[in-house]
């Protein structure tokens, strides 16, 4: 089982992050006060996590991947090299939100020419992210858990999820993801585009 990721790589992946995101502000143009108003994330926030002196939130990031109009995967892919076509564990990348008590493993990375990408996802006990708009409109999801309890809310409606169980949806709205239990929820996500 996956229970940390080295300071050193989670670091690296942060400060590669934040280059990206000012790269993509620049790319379309937008002042700080532009992306602020498209995205209801602070100027201040945003020029703190385009220099890399904050880890952004798994909420902002899907926040501004939906201004970017790409997944939360495809950004995150777009600061590691090429994935290879057999992704070793020890060469898939890892993404911490420590504030919310949430780790991520990119197991099959967005590529080119693929619909599909594979995510497994850790949520500490206690652990409540709530995502205020899809990255991408109707965008289709399954979660499969694979250890613990955790709810998952889509456009409004909860769904208890225990081990073994599965839940598909396509997102087109709001959704959260809680882990209420006393033990840390581990899951698969399988994310499908058009």
């Amino acid at each position: 089982m996956r229970d940390s990721v080295p300071d050193m790589e989670h670091d690296g992946v942060d400060a590669r992050l934040a280059a990206r995101l000012s790269e993509l502000r620049a790319e379309r143009g937008w002042s700080l006060g532009e992306l602020a108003e498209l995205s209801g994330i602070s100027r201040s926030t945003l020029s703190r996590a385009e220099r890399a002196e904050i880890s952004p939130t798994a909420a902002l990031l899907n926040r501004l991947c939906a201004v970017y109009e790409r997944t939360m995967s495809q950004l995150l892919s777009e600061v590691e090299a090429e994935p290879a076509q057999l992704v070793r564990a020890v060469d898939q990348a890892v993404w911490a939100d420590d504030e919310a008590g949430f780790m991520r493993w990119s197991v099959s990375p967005p590529r080119t020419g693929m619909r599909g990408e594979l995510v497994e996802g850790r949520l500490q006990p206690g652990a409540d992210i709530a995502y205020d708009r899809p990255p991408v409109p109707g965008l289709e999801q399954h979660i499969w858990v694979l250890e613990g309890a955790m709810e998952v809310t889509v456009q409004g409606e909860a769904h208890r999820l225990r081990t073994g169980d599965c839940l598909r949806y396509r997102l087109w709205g709001p959704s959260r993801f809680r882990c209420p239990g006393e033990e840390a929820a581990r899951y698969v996500l399988v994310v499908v585009k058009a």
